[in-house]
């Protein structure tokens, strides 16, 4: 259940809440998550029923504490979320989520906070909660996330057995609150040496010092033999592997510290500390409860934070998040040196540089022998191009024909063939193989997403009419495909069209209903091919898929994507060719299937490599990268862009005349 459904958001519970920030002020990204988690920002002088906010220790907030105290409002204080975004709050990029306390700051232990109440009187024993902290601290670690998720999976630390030393920018309000300076830290980087004088030392920067918004408080000046200065986007999961010691001032880094597994060593007053899960140079007489590490990230992480669903504008749960912060990620890491663009048509080219441009240079043109990252339309590849990432549409595409030019929510990259051609391994084949060990949470992320496309009826363009009801008897769905399809020609085998599947159908079903859906470009006039036959007892054109695969019990298909929806909805399915989803043991399978495909996924381990791994997402309104959880609630609910400009007029035009 998502938080919006539980805050009654919007309604008469909203109060009041008087800023006087120009940024809670103007900042509408903001204002909506406050107004969701039930406040209505306003500017003035507050009554008896209102509240005053203000931001943490930012400089403004004396003002608002100013107005509480003269006109006895309750104060209430705010802070981005402990996972924010993919960099930064200075470089422009809003926040994830909020936190949103009635009594203090979390990061100053002068006084009590919620978050400091959470900890220490909720009982955080529910086993459910406990589960999901788990599996987000194991997610987090393995899709290398943090509070500030550009970071690079492919850097690590130098050697084992390092200690490493957390800095802060200057002016961190958690430092303010407790009176540190540059002299605590470099104490601290003293101590570091003395307790460990043989080990490298690893100074990590704050990721706005490394980006030039603020400076650190250690430089290369406070450095010794044997330590360094890293300012790099190494991923906490691969700081803190392998680390011996962790020395913290008032980091956020020091709680992902002991979510990672470690014992940081804490000399300031964050809301981790005095838990038993840090060695503290500091006394919390409040704080005298021993906790795990999936207790102290239940409360701080699950319970305490506002997460927000910009897709749904709703308020959301950490998991959401999470999934949404890795496809920015992902984006980010596989973009950021830029792409090359080859064999792309006109109108794919805004989607494509929406996809694959947002973080680094795109270009379009003809093959560049120098160029080091390329992308090819995989129809127009050279087959014995090795270099180039092959793209395509992905599996959940639209709400309309990619013939009739609607734009794209997802596009697939494969960087070792492509998934409708046997012929050659592809990225997904390996994803689906190592979908056999992913661990149960991922499994039923895929569980999940697989009940919300059914119970939302999606397919990969989610169009067509509801069906009719269909006569009695064992029906058996037969849905069209066309000869000039890339995965006919490369994946069909024997049988190569929609004629010869039913008549073999028919052979080894002589008593079955024979339902035959002709393809969906077909019916709209974009491609020649079959709408009709013979040999089935029924055919079925303008039919939306989805709803028509409840109503049968199996499908018999060459290649067609229908088959893998069908057995994302459990119907059995019976394939001529060797489409990706042949060859695993979820099928039966009469045509040739690659040898190397000897794995045995679950329905659920091939539906993550399929819709999860294999993919790129990304909202056409927004150009925002998208989970697929996002992109399904996108699909189901809209707005969505429609085609648009003269190449999508000239293809109706064409439709028309072919019809």
């Amino acid at each position: 259940m998502h938080r919006s459904e539980r805050k009654g958001a919007g309604s008469s519970e909203t109060r009041r809440l008087f800023v006087y920030n120009g940024r809670l002020l103007t900042d509408r990204h903001l204002r909506r998550i406050l107004f969701l988690a039930g406040w209505r920002v306003r500017f003035g002088l507050p009554g008896q029923q209102d509240a005053v906010g203000i931001w943490g220790g930012a400089p403004t907030a004396w003002r608002g504490a100013h107005v509480s105290r003269a006109r006895a409002a309750p104060l209430i204080r705010l802070e981005d979320a402990p996972i924010r975004s993919l960099f930064p709050g200075r470089s422009g990029e809003p926040t994830l989520g909020l936190t949103i306390d009635t009594r203090g700051l979390h990061f100053d232990p002068a006084a009590p906070s919620d978050l400091e109440l959470l900890l220490s009187s909720h009982p955080l024993n529910d086993p459910r909660l406990l589960a999901r902290a788990t599996d987000a601290m194991d997610f987090i670690a393995r899709r290398h996330l943090s509070k500030y998720a550009a970071t690079d999976p492919g850097l690590t630390a130098p050697g084992t057995g390092h200690v490493v030393v957390i800095d802060q920018a200057q002016g961190d309000a958690s430092l303010t609150a407790t009176g540190a300076d540059a002299a605590l830290f470099r104490d601290l980087l003293e101590r570091a040496r003395h307790e460990h004088p043989n080990a490298p030392i690893i100074v990590k920067a704050h990721p706005e010092t490394a980006l030039g918004h603020r400076p650190g408080h250690l430089g290369p000046g406070d450095l010794s033999a044997g330590m360094t200065l890293l300012s790099e986007p190494i991923s906490p999961t691969n700081l803190f592997s392998g680390a011996r010691a962790v020395y913290a001032v008032s980091s956020g880094l020091g709680a992902e510290a002991i979510y990672h597994g470690h014992k940081p060593i804490v000399a300031g007053g964050p809301f981790y500390a005095g838990w038993g899960l840090s060695e503290d140079l500091n006394a919390f007489p409040r704080r005298g409860r021993a906790l795990t590490s999936a207790q102290l990230f239940a409360a701080a992480m699950i319970l305490f934070p506002m997460w927000y669903d910009p897709i749904g504008d709703r308020l959301t749960e950490l998991e959401d998040v999470l999934y949404s912060l890795d496809a920015r990620a992902r984006a980010w890491r596989e973009d950021r040196s830029g792409w090359h663009a080859e064999g792309m048509t006109a109108w794919k080219r805004p989607h494509i540089k929406r996809v694959f441009g947002q973080f680094g240079k795109l270009s379009f043109g003809p093959p560049r022998a120098n160029a080091k990252k390329r992308i090819v339309w995989a129809r127009r590849a050279n087959p014995e191009d090795r270099a180039a990432v092959r793209v395509e549409d992905g599996f959940l595409r639209s709400r309309g024909l990619g013939a009739a030019l609607t734009p794209p929510v997802s596009l697939v990259a494969d960087d070792l063939g492509i998934y409708y051609d046997p012929r050659r391994e592809s990225r997904l084949e390996h994803l689906i193989a190592a979908a056999c060990a992913l661990p149960e949470a991922d499994l039923a992320r895929a569980r999940a997403l697989s009940h919300q496309i059914i119970e939302r009826g999606l397919s990969k363009y989610g169009v067509g009419a509801a069906a009719t009801p269909l006569p009695d008897g064992h029906r058996i769905l037969i849905p069209g495909q066309v000869p000039d399809d890339a995965s006919v020609q490369s994946a069909a085998g024997e049988i190569t069209t929609d004629a010869a599947l039913l008549r073999l159908a028919r052979q080894k079903n002589p008593n079955a209903t024979l339902i035959y859906k002709p393809h969906p470009d077909v019916v709209a006039g974009f491609r020649e091919g079959t709408r009709a036959l013979d040999t089935a007892d029924v055919v079925l054109a303008d039919v939306d898929p989805a709803l028509l695969l409840d109503q049968v019990q199996e499908v018999w298909t060459m290649t067609s994507l229908l088959g893998f929806e069908a057995l994302l909805r459990g119907v059995p399915v019976t394939t001529t060719g060797a489409p990706f989803y042949a060859g695993w043991g979820l099928t039966t399978d009469l045509g040739a299937v690659p040898d190397r495909r000897t794995a045995r996924p679950s329905r659920d381990a091939l539906v993550h490599a399929a819709l999860v791994d294999y993919p790129r997402y990304s909202d056409p309104v927004t150009g925002r990268a998208l989970s697929p959880e996002a992109a399904v609630y996108r699909l189901a609910h809209g707005p969505w862009p429609g085609p648009r400009g003269g190449l999508a007029r000239l293809q109706h035009l064409r439709a028309a005349w072919l019809r």
